[in-house]
């Protein structure tokens, strides 16, 4: 049976959230900080066989004397990362088990993703080595130069990325070897590099990224609609004061 290890991404600096005390994967989401709701999308799988949390380094201190309790309950490690996303995720990948297969690594700040989402794509990455989460693109592009526009751009064929992205570990150690200097913005990105394809497995817009103040609004509304959920076990470690 394929087994995954999960990195969990929670080191950015969210400077796009707008708020000096906490970043965006500790705030609150329906009486909970975000970064458990998006890590409980994994602990207790048959298929995971590992899960790591990565912050960042001027997070540690706090993150272990908040969430230390939490991080024990649900066996889930965690490690520093860097001041880059590709430098959290080979932080994260020095740490993965020799019993995983394949990695996933998915957005602390995505905690809506479905359990179904999570099997789909996981499937997918089983199946053909590497796949990823995406929405197809139904807005209207306009290309923006000093603020005015230059060209709409077809979007036929466009996908907006998601997380979880999952890779057969040996492919995805492969791509981030062969492009450490390389600036992207997604882990499916070092896999392309290298020519080899990836499987698309649409996703829903509700598996937002919370990246603004908006964002946790519009997730916490969302929250709010869906039917009482048994509270998680590991709910009772969490302080009321998440950060500070």
């Amino acid at each position: 049976m394929s087994k995954f290890a999960v990195l969990v991404l929670a080191a950015g600096r969210s400077s796009r959230f707008g708020d000096s005390t906490y970043k965006k994967p500790f705030v609150m989401l329906d009486g909970r900080a975000v970064w458990l709701h998006s890590v409980e999308r994994f602990t207790g799988r048959d298929d995971v066989c590992q899960t790591i949390v990565v912050v960042a380094p001027e997070d540690r201190e706090e993150f272990t004397r908040k969430f230390g309790a939490n991080l024990m309950f649900m066996g889930v490690e965690f490690c520093e990362g860097g001041a880059e996303r590709a430098d959290s995720v080979r932080a994260g990948l020095e740490k993965v088990s020799p019993a995983a297969t394949h990695v996933a690594i998915h957005d602390a700040a995505r905690p809506m993703v479905t359990p179904g989402e999570v099997d789909r794509v996981f499937a997918a990455a089983v199946e053909t080595g590497a796949a990823i989460l995406a929405t197809p693109v139904t807005a209207t592009l306009k290309r923006v130069v000093d603020g005015r526009i230059t060209a709409t751009e077809p979007r036929e064929g466009l996908w907006a990325a998601q997380t979880p992205q999952a890779f057969e570990l040996g492919l995805y150690r492969r791509a981030v070897e062969a492009s450490a200097c390389a600036a992207v913005t997604d882990d499916a990105q070092l896999v392309e590099r290298l020519g080899e394809p990836v499987a698309i497995v649409e996703g829903s817009p509700q598996n937002l990224k919370i990246t603004t103040q908006e964002d946790l609004v519009l997730a916490s509304s969302i929250f709010a609609s869906k039917p009482p959920a048994v509270k998680k076990a590991a709910q009772v470690f969490e302080e009321d004061d998440i950060w500070g």
